[in-house]
């Protein structure tokens, strides 16, 4: 007993710490490499939106300075006032709206209802409506620019809405896509609403629709973003400036010698750019909820 309580006591702290496995050190080391890579990989992807930010708020002397800066030494809003004081810049943000926005209803509307009628409706002629609208994928919209150009004149409809709206209201990636989503709904559905006497506009506005939010967000998120930047279409379309667009607006900056005041045009995609970032926040929630729904089915 003596003996026992001469024997030094091994007290908590010297008690030997718990060894660390092999594989949990290898987790350990996976997670801080793909932690590294994603960190890379956003400060990657928000350089040119952080470039465009401090951009627009250089005076002339600092955007045209070299070597060039990151981060203005001196802050100016001059860029701003340019932006509206040489276009028509709020008349053009407003055509961005009319016209992104008028594309991405229509379309929603007429590929929905084409693509139920491919998914839902068995009439002769449909699978070889369907190549012809996969095979139409294949085919450059710049192809039938002059074509479209053509026909939009000769119906009066250069520098209007219409002319904008009109050739874009429906579009075949969108009528694919849905039609792809429209088959994995469970056809039961549409039997059992038959059998109470619905018909085919009752099923596709009532049960349809409802079970296709997922898809129909997706559609319109795309839709909307890709009109809004689109350069080309507003620019053959519209030859009037208070017709034209942000994008095609931006290109009235150029002066001679194709001389571009970097400032004023950063400012202008600043500015371009809100519309697309507030959107994606008032809707992401929307949207992930809905997917998470869809995956309950």
């Amino acid at each position: 007993m003596t003996a026992l309580a001469a024997s030094p006591a091994v007290t908590a702290s010297e008690a030997p710490s718990p060894r660390v496995s092999p594989q949990r050190r290898r987790r350990r080391l996976v997670s801080a490499l793909l932690l590294v890579v994603v960190a890379a990989s956003t400060l990657a992807l928000m350089l040119p939106i952080l470039i465009i930010v401090f951009t627009a708020f250089k005076p002339v002397a600092e955007v045209n300075a070299y070597p060039p800066t990151l981060v203005p030494g001196a802050w100016t809003l001059d860029n701003f006032t340019r932006i509206f004081t040489e276009l028509p810049f709020a008349r053009l943000i407003a055509n961005s709206f009319v016209f992104a926005g008028g594309v991405t209803a229509f379309a929603l509307v007429f590929d929905s209802l084409a693509a139920y009628a491919l998914a839902r409706l068995d009439f002769r002629g449909n699978k070889i409506l369907l190549i012809a609208i996969i095979a139409s994928l294949m085919i450059p919209f710049q192809a039938t620019l002059i074509p479209i150009y053509q026909l939009v004149s000769d119906l009066g409809w250069v520098n209007s809405y219409a002319g904008l709206i009109a050739p874009r209201a429906a579009d075949a990636f969108g009528i694919f896509f849905l039609r792809q989503f429209f088959l994995s709904l469970p056809r039961d559905l549409d039997n059992a609403a038959r059998i109470d006497g619905a018909g085919e506009l009752r099923i596709f506005g009532s049960i349809v629709l409802p079970n296709a939010v997922p898809a129909l967000l997706t559609l319109g998120i795309f839709t909307f973003v890709n009109n809004w930047n689109d350069l080309l279409w507003p620019l053959v379309f519209t030859t009037d400036a208070e017709m034209g667009t942000v994008t095609s607006g931006l290109t009235l900056l150029t002066g001679p010698g194709g001389i571009i005041p970097q400032g004023v045009m950063m400012a202008g995609s600043l500015i371009a750019l809100l519309p697309l970032a507030i959107l994606f926040l008032m809707i992401q929630r929307r949207f992930v909820e809905s997917v998470g729904t869809s995956g309950l089915k």
